[in-house]
């Protein structure tokens, strides 16, 4: 089992740890490791108690402070997903998922403990709209770990921030409730493929922050990520041109070169938060 660990992390980020000692879950490790975003599903509903159950279980995460700043929107209505499918034209795998949830940022129930006992809420800043936010992609972080488990595909889509206004309103969101990210989830139509990740000298660090060597860390990257999972096109080649050489780096230059979501802030303190 060790070996298997080792080989997926190499596998994922061209290294691995030099682990000798197999540690206690190291199936479980590897199999994390190993995981794969889904968008293509088996024609098979999922129970939904099982829904509810891993609901329950990634609600079980931790919460800054227990303030439990969470919610998991289950979207089985038809009418519901109609609305929310239309909002999201490029990802056409949403329709597809058998399971639609939206996972949200809720500092409201915070704010009511204060207006029921007729106390002002002094901490009105950035910090809860950030606590908030962070409470919600730990909870979806955990139920993705929880679906894998059981044997669920996933697909996160955090696309339904571009249309933030329109989601809440659908959803009927009141102040200080947004929506973080959705998810998709069904059974795999197949085994997924492993997107390799930016090795481990690049996103771990000891004792301090440290880029040395990271214009050359990301060359290499780009040339490793190339060989075992080359994109299928490259993007804006109108405004870019067509590269000989077209990894990760130049992949995401290009995609975030069209401006997205600037009005996201503009939503976000609509819902009442102050983000000074």
């Amino acid at each position: 089992m060790l070996e298997r660990l080792l080989a997926v992390l190499k596998a994922r980020f061209g290294s691995a740890p030099s682990l000798a000692e197999e540690p206690n879950g190291v199936g479980v490790l590897a199999d994390m490791a190993d995981r794969r975003v889904m968008r293509r599903y088996l024609d098979r509903p999922v129970d939904p108690a099982l829904v509810e159950t891993l609901c329950a279980v990634a609600l079980s995460a931790p919460s800054k402070s227990d303030l439990q700043q969470a919610d998991i929107i289950i979207v089985r209505d038809k009418d519901q997903r109609d609305k929310l499918e239309a909002l999201l034209p490029d990802n056409p795998w949403v329709k597809a998922a058998p399971v639609f949830l939206v996972f949200c940022a809720n500092n409201r129930r915070h704010r009511l403990l204060y207006a029921w006992r007729g106390q002002p809420f002094v901490n009105d800043h950035l910090d809860p709209f950030f606590n908030a936010s962070v409470d919600a992609g730990i909870v979806m972080g955990t139920f993705v770990a929880a679906a894998d488990r059981v044997g669920l595909g996933t697909c996160p889509i955090s696309a339904i921030r571009n249309r933030a206004e329109e989601v809440s309103g659908i959803l009927e969101l009141p102040d200080h409730v947004l929506p973080v990210a959705a998810l998709g989830m069904g059974w795999p139509s197949f085994a997924g493929v492993m997107s390799p990740r930016l090795g481990l000298d690049v996103t771990v660090h000891h004792d301090r922050y440290d880029e040395s060597g990271l214009r050359e860390k990301i060359a290499a990257y780009d040339a490793r990520r190339e060989a075992v999972q080359p994109y299928k096109s490259q993007r804006l080649t109108e405004k870019f041109g067509q590269s000989d050489s077209y990894g990760w780096s130049e992949d995401k230059v290009r995609q975030y070169s069209v401006p997205e979501r600037a009005g996201f802030g503009k939503f976000v303190r609509g819902k009442k938060f102050n983000l000074d």
